[in-house]
């Protein structure tokens, strides 16, 4: 059997909603990527704190979402944690999560773990001399904290925080399964509905690379510019 292409065709029929499926994964990448920084942040000062009860909680919730795959995160962001809610607060359906909220969330807790443990790392590489210089000085810790140690930790886990955006882009494809209109679901409604797997799956790749490979070299750009300084 002979196989024909049409992608010019599929092209000229796909790229709209191909189009709007790109604008859907980079405002989720965007806010996703933002909470996880935010929480990443909160996550790594509350694993330094001198309560036990903080440290061992933050632990295993970190542990927790580590150890799980993102997908069923996902899952339960989604389809259960309005159940427990509304199961909690005696309202059965009064809550529920839009699509594109609980990807947000999933995303930006997931990816927010890992990167907490980035910073964690990169506040006790920063030598031990500037607290105790900070201190001298006369600063309490918190400010030693909040105006030595972490502007140079956050400088120096830039590129890393860098892969990681990268990482969640191609992770919004995983959205698709909770039903946010980004590229894969799009690509696979068109797909089914025309038959041409081939011209769609290609562009979808296409669609990926145009996000993925200019934030990679932007990454690269930056981790040298931070090197130079």
């Amino acid at each position: 059997m002979t196989m024909r292409f049409f992608f010019l065709e599929c092209l000229q029929r796909f790229a709209p909603s191909l189009l709007k499926g790109f604008w859907v994964v980079v405002e989720v990448t965007i806010l996703g990527f933002i909470f996880s920084l935010v929480l990443a942040l909160l996550l790594a000062i509350g694993r330094m704190s001198k309560s036990r009860v903080l440290r061992g909680f933050l632990i295993g919730f970190i542990e927790l979402i580590r150890g799980t795959p993102l997908l069923v995160q996902l899952f339960y962001i989604y389809y259960v944690i309005p159940l427990l809610i509304n199961w909690a607060l005696q309202t059965p359906n009064a809550v529920s999560f839009t699509s594109v909220f609980a990807g947000v969330l999933g995303l930006g807790i997931n990816y927010g773990c890992y990167q907490s443990e980035v910073i964690r790392s990169a506040i006790l590489a920063v030598h031990k001399g500037q607290w105790e210089a900070g201190m001298a000085l006369g600063f309490t810790e918190r400010q030693v904290l909040f105006r030595i140690i972490l502007p140079q930790a956050i400088h120096n886990s830039i590129p890393v925080f860098g892969n990681y955006l990268v990482m969640m882009v191609k992770d919004t494809s995983l959205l698709s399964c909770i039903a946010v209109s980004e590229l894969l679901l799009r690509t696979q409604a068109y797909a089914s509905q025309t038959f041409q797997t081939v011209e769609s799956y290609t562009y979808l790749a296409i669609a990926y690379l145009i996000i993925s490979l200019p934030l990679a070299q932007l990454v690269k750009y930056i981790e040298k510019k931070i090197r130079i300084a």
